[in-house]
């Protein structure tokens, strides 16, 4: 890390890193080992109160920097208070903005100094930043931490509606300031509940006066939400006559050939981010104009000067910057477990075999083949019929038709002990109401095993690779129809599948339109008739897929099986699909599978509005117990629900991902399988994406309420003696206040009863929860209160009563009606799960 000071570089010390002057600007240079040498990421930061010259001074420095180290690193810029999430993942305990500046005779770090006095605003769960604010009770508000630093004293106050990862990054912060600039020597006290801690209230009135009036309520963060990240739009940036003309060449979805390699473009993402993308063959002169254009740009548009750019190289772009666009491929690009195919090379799709039993040695690996274990546990496999779950016959597992759902429980032992993971398969053809019930009876199964089951909606079509492998080369997919009992129509007389696979791990047979134009020159063919199956051998196909096609020819026919090779097929053949017609005959073209980088994001739709914050650089120590988290790895979603998270996160976590995918710039596949993981019950194809995983952090790792303890023992503090501008306050005996020192004891009773005390949503949430999910709603008094159900049923919000609850309009019903209506009692309804109270609810227009 660089300060600007005197228009020239100086380095600040390590110990500084994360701390910068609002007066100051800033270079910071990171490089990062990969897999394919290294990536090196350099920002230039600009403090708020910074002058205009330094700012100048600062982008020159960049491009200077940038050029001697051959154009290779992504160039940032960076606004005080609207930093990238990059550069935020750089400061893991959080950024401290400072008052002044170096130029003002502020020095970075000052280790041991006490006379200090100052009040730091903490924002953020994820990234943390703490300000300074004016010392006064205005600069509060409910929502949010704020740390009051006496130099040695350190009290934090977490506002009534904080939550415990704002409250536990509050308290890193707190310690990190302690050990860092104080040498370890200062006490922390924290002010959960302002009536368990009347020492340091007092402590803390005495320098900001007594507190008048209501306290702010919390200001929600200005954030882009993903609607607005999606708007993405391509522009052209050249000179024509000494003017600089911004041409719009595309919207989203953006695809790579768009970028000239002899040209520069500006990529705007919703006015969130600009990104400049600079081609190999432009100028020089192009490139060094990059963060002048953006500034440019940013101003044209109207946007805040506080947007972030990114300067991007032809050929060294970052894992953002990819994902904006459809598909990304790179020349001679590594694929799977090291073949290298070349751009528009011709060849046969091999499938590329791997060893199961590598899997737990190596759990990257479960990760990159989306495998949880070698496919050799146990299945049960249920169909909703009547929204409820009917058992299929063991006979029938693998078979699904597309007119229904299906549940798959798939049990493997790991380490002894039983893990589950539970399929839901939704049919193309299956009914709003049937999909609904598939998801809602997944829950009730869940539970039915302590909630540890690993949740997957299957799309059809879309099937995961260890989907496939659990039926061992049987899957078959039927188009449309049911199997159910009582079918409404009779199967087709003809019917044609394309089977895909060579071995049991990866093969599946799809039903497609029985005509001749279906073929495909590189796959075998299932063609079953009345009187016969044919096994039709494209020239394309190996050895392998066909004898998988005879192992599925069984299933899908009981007639004689004839094998017929492309172009010696009998007439009866052709008949049979309706006569001869063109289809695809020519060489499959090697896909090339672009890999691209997981990311990790936060995910939060408290305010109403769908926000996520990136984790860049992310470990396990990122998934924190009250949150919900989304790790996209491309092929499929997963979400990871910590046990203490929201309950409202919870149950919209699916509906959360649903909205990522349809969001996302790059117009992702709605299909994409999404995968549920509570914490604690990890697949490994999914701690394999986390380096050096560790299965004990659960039981081992220290939770809010532990880490205040740890802080240490309440020592019987008989003075504590703060300076405040010359003003002592009197020796008085501190035996039970709650502060702490760096040592470690037992803790005093009252000390445990302040440290004891929650206020926090998510708990409170989940036991409310819990505890009320089997009782009745506080019923309105008989007789007032008390509506006809013809102005209940099917209104709106705003057409209900005035004091109606919307949410419990069943309530209002006389219980006459109510009876009329569900045909139960309400103290019967109410003994119903809340999903089925729900499903009844919607029936009857009363949800």
């Amino acid at each position: 890390v660089l300060s600007l000071q005197n228009m020239k570089m100086v380095p600040i010390p390590e110990k500084a890193y994360g701390t910068f002057f609002e007066g100051d600007c800033y270079i910071i240079l990171h490089t990062k080992r990969t897999s394919r040498g290294s990536a090196v990421d350099l920002h230039y930061w600009l403090g708020k109160d910074s002058s205009q010259d330094e700012q100048g001074a600062a982008a020159m420095y960049v491009t200077q920097l940038d050029a001697a180290l051959g154009g290779s690193p992504v160039q940032h810029r960076e606004v005080q208070g609207h930093e990238s999430e990059t550069f935020q993942s750089y400061f893991r305990h959080g950024i401290i903005y400072k008052k002044g500046g170096v130029a003002s005779g502020f020095k970075h770090v000052e280790t041991n100094m006490y006379n200090i006095k100052r009040l730091l605003h903490v924002k953020g769960k994820k990234h943390v930043s703490a300000t300074e604010v004016p010392l006064s009770w205005d600069s509060f508000n409910k929502g949010d931490v704020f740390l009051l630093d006496l130099g040695k004293v350190l009290i934090q106050w977490n506002g009534p509606s904080c939550s415990i990862a704002e409250k536990s990054r509050g308290l890193a912060l707190a310690r990190s300031i302690r050990d860092s600039e104080r040498g370890g020597r200062a006490q922390i006290g924290i002010i959960d509940n302002e009536r368990d801690s009347p020492d340091l209230m007092q402590i803390m009135r005495m320098v900001l006066g007594e507190r008048r009036g209501e306290l702010r309520d919390a200001v929600p963060d200005t954030k882009a939400d993903e609607l607005q990240k999606a708007n993405v739009r391509l522009y052209h940036v050249y000179e024509k006559d000494s003017d600089l003309v911004v041409q719009e060449i595309a919207t989203r979805p953006l695809t790579q050939d768009l970028l000239q390699h002899e040209d520069c473009y500006i990529l705007d993402q919703g006015g969130f981010k600009i990104y400049v993308w600079r081609g190999k063959a432009s100028s020089p002169e192009e490139k060094k104009a990059a963060f002048t254009r953006a500034v440019g740009f940013i101003q044209a548009k109207g946007y805040p000067s506080s947007t972030n750019v990114e300067v991007i190289n032809d050929g060294a772009e970052s894992a953002m910057f990819k994902q904006l666009f459809q598909r990304w491929t790179e020349k001679n690009q590594t694929q799977g477990l090291g073949k290298v195919y070349t751009t528009g090379k011709i060849a046969k799709v091999e499938q590329v075999k791997f060893d199961t039993t590598q899997l737990h040695a190596r759990p990257e690996l479960a990760a990159e083949q989306r495998m949880v274990d070698d496919a050799s546990g146990e299945i049960e496999v249920w169909r909703i019929e009547d929204l409820e779950m009917q058992p299929v016959n063991p006979k029938n597992y693998g078979q699904f038709y597309g007119g229904d759902c299906y549940l798959v429980l798939y049990t493997y032992l790991r380490s002894g002990r039983p893990h589950y993971v539970l399929y839901m398969w939704q049919g193309r053809h299956a009914s709003v109401d049937e999909i609904t019930a598939c998801a809602l009876n997944a829950i009730e199964l869940d539970k039915k095993y302590g909630d540890e089951a690993v949740q997957v909606r299957v799309t059809m079509g879309k099937e995961p690779r260890h989907f496939l492998a659990i039926f061992k080369g049987k899957l078959v997919i039927y188009e449309g129809g049911t199997s159910r009992a009582q079918r409404s129509a009779p199967e087709p007389a003809i019917r044609l599948f394309q089977v895909r696979g060579t071995d049991e791990v990866n093969t599946k047979a799809t039903e497609v339109p029985a005509r001749a134009s279906s073929l495909n020159s590189n796959d075998v063919f299932l063609l079953a008739t009345s009187q016969v199956c044919y096994l039709w051998c494209g020239k394309g196909c190996s050895g392998d897929e066909r004898e998988m096609a005879k192992m599925v020819a069984d299933i899908v026919s009981r007639r004689d099986k004839h094998t017929i090779l492309e172009g010696q097929e009998p007439a009866e053949f052709w008949e049979a699909l309706g006569g001869r017609a063109p289809y695809a005959s020519e060489k499959r073209f090697q896909e090339q599978t672009t890999q691209y980088q997981p990311r990790l994001f936060e995910c939060s739709n408290q305010t109403g509005r769908f926000i996520m914050t990136e984790v860049v650089g992310f470990c396990q120590e990122d998934l924190d117990e009250d949150d919900v988290m989304l790790l996209d790895t491309w092929e499929e979603i997963f979400l990871w629900v910590g046990k203490a998270s929201n309950a409202q996160e919870r149950n919209e976590a699916i509906a959360s991902a649903k909205e990522y995918l349809k969001t996302h710039p790059a117009g992702r596949d709605l299909a994409t399988p999404i995968i549920l993981v509570k914490q604690g019950y990890e697949p490994l194809n999914f701690t394999g994406w986390f380096n050096a995983w560790d299965p004990y952090k659960w039981s081992d790792g220290k939770s809010y309420e532990e880490m205040k303890s740890s802080l240490g023992d309440v020592l019987a503090i008989s003075e504590i003696k703060v300076d405040l501008n010359n003003l002592s306050l009197n020796k008085r005996t501190l035996s039970t206040t709650s502060l702490a020192g760096s040592g470690t004891a037992n803790s005093s009773s009252e000390y445990k009863s302040h440290f004891n005390h929650s206020d926090s949503n998510s708990h409170s949430n989940s036991n409310s929860y819990n505890s009320n999910s089997h009782s009745s709603p506080a019923m309105v008094p008989n007789g007032e209160g008390i509506y006809s159900r013809e102005v209940l049923m099917n209104r709106t919000v705003d057409e209900l009563p005035e004091g109606v609850d919307p949410t419990k309009k069943e309530c209002y019903l006389s219980d006459a009606d109510f009876h009329d209506i569900f045909g139960k009692s309400k103290d019967e309804f109410y003994q119903m799960p809340k999903w089925k109270q729900q499903n009844e609810k919607k029936q009857f227009g009363l949800f």
